[in-house]
């Protein structure tokens, strides 16, 4: 195998991975488009390296080329598994961890020289994320996304007494960032909120509002 050749494999790992990878991190996922590039290189090299030793060992030993690829697909399990966040009765990061796994296989098909078929899953993989969100929520009409940004004293149990307030009204918080503001006298809290069908982001912005040390409370978007 030509140096060249590793360099282009490793190149399209690379971009195949870091496509995917865009598209969980404009999601802020746990593993994002660092993670999943190097996933991807990383699987493409162990496939070059064990069609290397094969190529160069077959003659004198019983070498199989598929040994040190084969614990790249049972190994990234470990790594999915961190991806997976279990809240309450709610797991989340299941699809990020199956995407990784997913890009390991990518990585791996271009290390043996498939790359039509590792061109092809990328796309597949690309439009599932991207439009199977949208024909999900066509199909349940239970995907309702909103932004709040509140502006809050920093004080103990902050977090915790909005988390029970929209508990109580089944909102589920898909994703929150916290950012210490006024010389750390004041909290801005970012919310990403799943409302369910009958609630409207303007009853949930007026439950909030009975908190304590709220400075402010606004839509994002």
């Amino acid at each position: 195998m030509g140096i060249y050749e590793i360099v282009f494999k490793l190149a399209l790992a690379s971009i195949l991975g870091a496509l995917i990878g865009l598209e969980r991190e404009s999601l802020n996922r746990p593993a994002g488009l660092r993670t999943y590039t190097l996933v991807c290189v990383g699987s493409a090299l162990a496939m070059i390296v064990s069609i290397d030793i094969y190529l160069q060992y077959y003659h004198t030993v019983n070498a199989d080329p598929g040994r040190i690829a084969a614990q790249v697909v049972s190994g990234i399990g470990f790594l999915g598994a961190g991806t997976i966040i279990r809240e309450g009765a709610t797991v989340r990061g299941l699809t990020t961890a199956a995407g990784l796994w997913a890009v390991a296989c990518i990585g791996l098909a271009v290390g043996s020289g498939l790359y039509i078929p590792a061109v092809a899953t990328t796309v597949l993989i690309l439009f599932v994320l991207i439009y199977f969100v949208k024909f999900e929520e066509k199909i349940t009409g239970m995907r309702d996304y909103k932004g709040l940004v509140m502006v809050v004293d920093d004080r103990p149990g902050q977090v915790g007494t909005i988390g029970s307030i929209l508990g109580d009204l089944c909102v589920l918080i898909k994703n929150i960032q916290l950012t210490r503001v006024d010389e750390g006298d004041s909290l801005e809290i970012e919310l990403l909120l799943q409302l369910p069908p009958n609630l409207s982001i303007e009853e949930v912005i007026q439950e909030l509002s009975i908190i304590k040390g709220l400075r402010s409370i606004d839509r994002l978007g």
